[in-house]
């Protein structure tokens, strides 16, 4: 393995791994089998401030933020060779650190070493635009970055999720990764070191939300923020920018439809509704949780996709065959096992899974069975509440109408998935849903070139695309009096 991704790992700020104020170390241990993985430094509100000020001097002194975009791009091309080439080791550290199948962490590696592609190619293209104005003026505007910018990613997707924002703010970045999964993202802080970013522009601190994450966001240098977690604490995020007028951009839950009409290819739909509530064991935000299928094709779909889930390979994720890994933590197996017992509670039937697995080899891990409820009631806190894990709530519906009602009857607009081979339907049908990305014919998919956003309480703002790095600069206007006063008479 390679020297870049092996512990410990401290703290990285200024371009150096320092152990941290407090020195405070956490124990990092496999979800699959509970074997050590490494320990990581813990950062505390010392360490936030220390690395604020880094990326704050680096912004103003090092001339990365000031010059055309040029010096970025190329050196985010070479942090994109740099992680491709260690991309076997970063997915194997991925792995071990939270859990899920090794194809579906080299997919995420594959995935964020084209988000810095991309980015590398956007770095100088920040463009400004020319305005008409009356009489002897010129306007113009400029996209300026707007400084030390703070990034708080998930455990799901440990570094994805932290590239994904990173990438276009790249001006000057504080990251906070999850105290359960920081190992990846202190990890590619080194590659950022060996591919030319200077020191304090990249600075990653590990550390409870409470007290690292709020001192972060509470400090005066910080222009924006971005978030990705829980709705809850993304409230909480938003008070704390809104006290200082610091744009957010929050990407907080879901509780995804797939809509199947009668006409859908069954067998495919299946497929892909098992990829998308089952991948990731479920601890997805934009997971398909929710199955509302045509009353004519229920028994079918239904049939179809139990079959899919017990025939899923559960087991550690280094294993090529497994399928299905655990749950990032034994707290999260237990708290998707209780909704289960809710639902059943409710009047919801167990198709199958809502247990961990019989296998003995499998008892060490946070593992839950994938699970399928039938008939949940919609007022169920299965059904209204997001689970993150891999359960799927059915239920059927009639016509149209009653499939978008049912769709957009959640407190979350994150990704719709519709199945249908008629053409009206299925433009008409997205139109309808309150979501911010809607899928046709095809598994939850996304791309670093499309948007990435939610709506009601999905989310704020969006990520992803060319126009992201809009959400890490401002726009300044200019205004020039060309000539003189002009003469009367």
């Amino acid at each position: 393995m390679a020297s870049r991704v092996e512990p410990p790992f401290g703290l990285f700020i200024g371009g150096r791994e320092t152990p941290g104020a407090g020195g405070n170390r956490s124990e990092l241990t496999d979800p699959a089998t509970g074997e050590r993985v490494g320990t990581a430094a813990v950062g505390s509100p010392d360490d936030a401030r220390a690395a604020m000020e880094a990326a704050d001097a680096a912004f103003r002194e090092s001339g990365w933020a000031a010059d055309d975009g040029a010096r970025r791009g190329r050196a985010l091309t070479k942090l994109a060779a740099l992680l491709e080439a260690d991309a076997e080791a970063f997915a194997r550290l991925e792995t071990r650190n939270m859990g899920k199948p090794l194809r579906e962490s080299r997919g995420d590696i594959a995935f964020v070493v084209r988000t810095i592609e991309y980015c590398a190619g956007v770095a100088d293209k920040i463009e400004g635009e020319t305005i008409p104005v009356p009489g002897g003026r010129l306007d113009y505007t400029v996209r300026e970055p707007l400084g030390v910018t703070v990034h708080i990613a998930p455990w799901n997707y440990p570094l994805l999720l932290a590239v994904r924002s990173v990438a276009p703010a790249l001006a000057a970045v504080v990251l906070k990764p999850a105290t359960l999964t920081p190992i990846t993202a202190l990890a590619f802080a080194r590659l950022a070191r060996d591919a030319g970013i200077p020191d304090g522009i990249l600075n990653v601190v590990p550390g409870r939300g409470r007290e690292v994450g709020e001192a972060l966001v509470a400090d005066p240098r910080c222009r924006s923020v971005t978030f990705t977690g829980s709705g809850e604490i993304g409230v909480r995020i938003a008070e704390l920018a809104g006290r200082r007028l610091v744009p957010a951009t929050l990407e907080l839950g879901g509780k995804g439809a797939a809509l199947v009409f009668a006409d859908a290819d069954v067998e495919r739909a299946a497929k892909a509704i098992g990829y998308g509530i089952f991948g990731n064991a479920g601890q997805m935000c934009w997971a398909a949780s929710r199955l509302i299928v045509h009353e004519s094709l229920r028994d079918a779909l239904l049939e179809r996709v139990r079959r899919i889930a017990e025939g899923l390979k559960l087991g550690p994720g280094l294993e090529d065959s497994v399928e299905m890994g655990p749950l990032v933590s034994r707290e999260q197996a237990d708290r998707v096992l209780e909704y289960v017992r809710v639902a059943r509670a409710d009047g919801g039937t167990l198709v199958t899974g809502g247990a961990p697995p019989d296998d003995a080899r499998l008892a060490s891990g946070h593992f839950v069975r994938p699970t399928v409820l039938a008939d949940v009631p919609s007022d169920s806190r299965a059904v209204r509440e997001e689970i993150f894990g891999p359960v799927l709530a059915v239920t059927s519906f009639a016509d149209a109408d009653a499939a978008v009602a049912a769709a957009n009857d959640s407190a979350f607009g994150l990704l719709a998935t519709v199945w249908t081979r008629d053409l009206v339907t299925a433009h008409t049908v997205a139109r309808r849903l309150e979501a911010g990305m809607v899928v046709v014919n095809e598994a939850p998919t996304t791309f670093p070139q499309t948007p990435f956003a939610g709506v009601k309480g999905s989310g704020v703002g969006f990520e992803q695309g060319a126009r992201a790095v809009e959400s890490y600069t401002r726009r300044k206007n200019v205004l020039v009096q060309l000539g003189g006063a002009r003469r009367r008479g």
